[in-house]
């Protein structure tokens, strides 16, 4: 099972470490011969591709490409996809082992706004979906809603993450502003992000 932590505690001491120095300080070679842009999919594993595709497509909004029957792919397969590519995420069923989050820690899905991240936490929860984090995590200083899928895959949300060029240097940690509140990531923006909801109205 997963280590419990608390995802608006910054441990500045242990971030100066000299472990964490020299992390930060990996980088790829120059003469690197591609460059990566996105993470194109996910494909999970899960126990009944039906009720994972009713969860994806029903309260994630993801729309179905293509399927795969059990001659094609041991427990079917279902591909989804959220924008314009093909898939973004593919459903493989027949799973038997339980979801403890310990290959895969969780899967991130971007939206373009704010009101959109107040509004997913809402209809999730419409949903009787249970809302795990909501507010600004560390790292990144993205604004996200956290949940799990009927198999247990770790969830999230977000939008407002941190852009870094390639020659940039990240945010300083004391910069960060972690809260467990969407309310309070309005309240304590970051410098720079611009926390405006277009409707006011979703705010708590």
């Amino acid at each position: 099972m997963a280590k419990q932590f608390k995802r608006d505690f910054v441990d500045q001491k242990s971030l100066d470490a000299p472990d964490m120095q020299a992390l930060r300080k990996m980088g790829p070679p120059a003469d690197m011969p591609f460059d990566i842009t996105k993470i194109g999919h996910v494909v999970l594993n899960v126990k009944e591709v039906e009720r994972s595709t009713e969860f994806y497509t029903r309260v994630m909004g993801f729309r179905v490409s293509d399927t795969y029957p059990e001659s094609m792919m041991p427990g079917r397969m279902v591909f989804l996809r959220f924008n314009n590519d093909h898939h973004g995420l593919a459903l493989v069923g027949g799973s038997e082992r339980v979801v403890d989050n310990s290959e895969m820690h969780h899967m991130a899905f971007q939206v373009e706004t704010l009101d959109e991240v107040f509004r997913a936490r809402d209809y999730l929860e419409k949903n009787k979906v249970c809302i795990e984090f909501s507010g600004r995590r560390r790292g990144g200083c993205q604004v996200a809603v956290e949940f799990r899928d009927p198999d247990g895959h770790f969830l999230e949300i977000y939008c407002l993450l941190d852009q870094v060029g390639p020659n940039e240097e990240a945010r300083s940690a004391e910069d960060w502003r972690p809260v467990a509140s969407l309310e309070d990531a309005l309240d304590n923006a970051p410098p720079g992000q611009n926390m405006t909801l277009q409707d006011p109205g979703l705010r708590r």
